[in-house]
């Protein structure tokens, strides 16, 4: 008979129990960011199940980089609106600059 395939979800977590060794080794701030990556790829369990690849670490890390791509993104677009609001508070703020240059000149 075949081999029963274990869902991706016990797969995951069997992963991460067989990290544990190596997070009890980590400084407590980097052992809570291990724990957030896998809590990342467990966000993905249903694509996990589906993808069924021979190598289920591959499918964890590529949902960490699929969350750390979105969440880069949301950044990328956060800093964007800044610099932009930013630019428009300069816009706004050069002719008064200008004034007091030329009454310090004057």
């Amino acid at each position: 008979m075949g081999r029963t395939v274990l869902p991706f979800s016990q797969v995951l977590e069997r992963e991460y129990e067989d990290w544990k060794k190596f997070r009890r080794a980590l400084r407590r701030e980097d052992q809570q960011v291990l724990d957030r990556l896998f809590d990342r790829a467990r966000l993905h369990v249903q694509a996990g199940s589906y993808a069924s690849r021979p190598w289920p670490f591959e499918t964890i890390l590529f949902s960490i980089v699929l969350e750390m791509e979105k969440e880069l993104v949301e950044l990328q677009a956060k800093l964007k609106r800044l610099e932009d609001r930013l630019g428009e508070w300069e816009t706004l703020r050069v002719p008064e600059r200008s004034a007091e240059v030329d009454s310090i000149t004057a």
